[in-house]
C-alpha cells in the first residue's frame, strides 16, 4: 500500500516524516490538544519522534494510516487524523484527529475528516468508519453527528489516561450513509445554480 496524500481547497494532507517532529511536538505537548486524545502531553520532542515512527510502522503494517495536516497558504502542520485499527479485510476502520488550539473552530478538522471519509469509502472501499471519543468532547461529537455519525453507546472504562480510566462514546458511519449524505449536497449544489 502506498501513501496517498490528500487535498482539500485549504489543506494538505500529508504523509508525516521526521522533518515534522517539532511541529508535532508543539501540538501533542499542549494539554488542551491531548485531553480527549488518550495520551498524556509530551514532555519531550523524542516522544514526537517516537509517534512518527510509530504512524510509520503502522503505516507500513497496514494497521494504520496518518496525515498531518498541513495549510496550503504557509504550509505549517498544524494537526494529525488518521484511520485507526484499520481492517481491510473486514472493510473498516476508526477515524481519529487532533489539532492544535491556535486552529480550533476554523473548520479545518471538518474539511479534513470529509475527504478523509471520501478517502475511505470511494478509495479504500471499507463499510464502516467508527470513532470514539469522550463522552464531555462536545465539539468532536457535535462535527461526527454534522456529519451523519451515529452515537451507538458507551464503552466504559475504555481509555487509560491521566492515571485514571475513562468513559468513551463510539460512533459509526456506514458507506450507504455517507452515499446518502455525498448526494444530498450535490443536489443541494445543483438546485443552486
Amino acid at each position: 500500500m502506498n501513501f496517498t496524500e490528500l487535498h482539500t481547497q485549504r489543506l494538505e494532507l500529508v504523509e508525516i516524516k521526521a522533518e515534522h517532529g517539532q511541529r508535532l511536538y508543539d501540538i501533542f505537548s499542549k494539554e488542551e490538544a491531548t485531553r480527549y486524545y488518550g495520551m498524556d502531553a509530551f514532555k519531550s520532542v523524542e516522544q514526537a519522534a517516537n509517534l512518527i515512527h510509530s504512524f510509520q510502522k503502522m503505516f507500513s503494517e497496514k494497521r494504520a494510516v496518518r496525515w498531518g495536516i498541513v495549510l496550503k497558504e504557509n504550509n505549517s502542520l498544524i494537526g494529525t487524523i488518521g484511520l485507526n485499527n484499520l481492517q481491510l479485510w473486514n472493510k473498516r476502520t476508526e477515524i481519529g484527529y487532533d489539532l492544535h488550539p491556535d486552529f480550533w473552530r476554523k473548520g479545518y478538522v471538518s474539511e479534513a475528516l470529509q475527504e478523509v471519509l471520501r478517502h475511505v469509502f470511494e478509495d479504500l472501499g471499507l463499510h464502516r468508519a467508527g470513532a470514539v471519543t469522550f463522552p464531555d468532547n462536545e465539539a468532536s461529537s457535535s462535527l461526527l453527528k454534522k456529519l451523519s455519525f451515529k452515537e451507538e453507546g458507551l464503552l466504559r472504562g475504555y481509555i487509560f489516561q491521566g492515571g485514571r480510566s475513562h468513559d468513551a462514546c463510539v460512533f459509526s458511519l456506514l458507506k450507504p450513509e455517507w452515499e446518502t449524505l455525498v448526494d444530498h449536497k450535490e443536489q443541494k449544489v445543483s438546485t443552486a445554480t
